[in-house]
């Protein structure tokens, strides 16, 4: 099983070598790695022709103006080719050296047919050393559907393995600026719904989340959009008593 891990850079020199290197290390070596950068003006193209260089699967690097990052992503999720795919932006690094291998495990298919549309676990943050400091406040239920995200983005995009083919389907929609990786897992997993194929549970941390990130530097801005896509799935009325049940359980907290 080929797995694409699709990185998304701008101007990430001081950054995307720990990701590079997370992605180097894995015990599973049938990797494509794509390197989305947005013309940086750093030594981050620099820095990926190294690595380029250094590896032994596939690495492709492409690097022009784009219009944000989710038209970025767009870009890698049309050039993927192998069976499933992960996005790991720069910063943000495969927690063990075995996270690949236990994606792989965990596919256990009953037929060809019903490889699962998603394969996803938990998510550690840490510092811009590397250093853990807690696992993401939000965890993934037991049993992952796209109604869980009404509590919250549970699940975050780079503990989130989505066969290639649904995601191929399902483009990142560019009018949200800050919040369009809530919509795009929602679609996903109502795709995998009406295909009837199983999104499995790996009870692994996959991913070491970087704090700080685009979401965290826009919160307002991210938690408007949210909103927005929260609306847009499960409707104004249950959103809104939601919304407020947040704000009540974080008082009582």
């Amino acid at each position: 099983m080929k797995i694409t891990i699709i990185t998304v850079t701008y101007n990430a020199a001081s950054v995307l070598q720990r990701t590079l290197n997370s992605v180097k290390e894995q015990t599973w070596q049938q990797i494509e790695h794509l390197i989305i950068d947005g013309a940086s003006k750093d030594d981050t193209i620099a820095i990926a022709k190294t690595y380029q260089a250094q590896c032994s699967y596939e690495v492709v690097i492409q690097s022009e103006p784009d219009k944000g990052l989710y038209d970025a992503m767009n870009k890698g999720l049309r050039k993927a080719t192998g069976d499933y795919l992960v996005f790991l932006n720069a910063g943000d690094i495969l927690h063990a050296d075995n996270t690949l291998e236990i994606i792989v495990k965990s596919q256990k298919p009953t037929a060809e047919s019903q490889l699962p549309a998603i394969m996803y676990g938990d998510t550690a943050v840490t510092d811009e050393n590397g250093k853990f400091l807690h696992l993401r406040r939000l965890r993934p239920p037991q049993q992952l559907n796209w109604k869980s995200f009404r509590q919250g983005m549970l699940v975050c995009h780079q503990a989130f393995y989505v066969r290639t083919d649904i995601a191929k389907g399902q483009e990142y929609d560019l009018q949200y600026r800050h919040s369009a990786d809530v919509d795009w897992c929602i679609r996903v997993m109502k795709q995998a719904e009406q295909m009837e194929l199983p999104i499995v549970n790996t009870y692994a941390v996959l991913a070491d989340f970087m704090e700080g990130g685009n979401t965290t530097q826009n919160h307002w801005a991210s938690l408007k959009e949210r909103y927005q896509v929260m609306c847009h799935h499960y409707g104004g009325i249950q959103t809104f008593f939601l919304h407020v049940w947040f704000v009540i359980r974080s008082i009582i907290k």
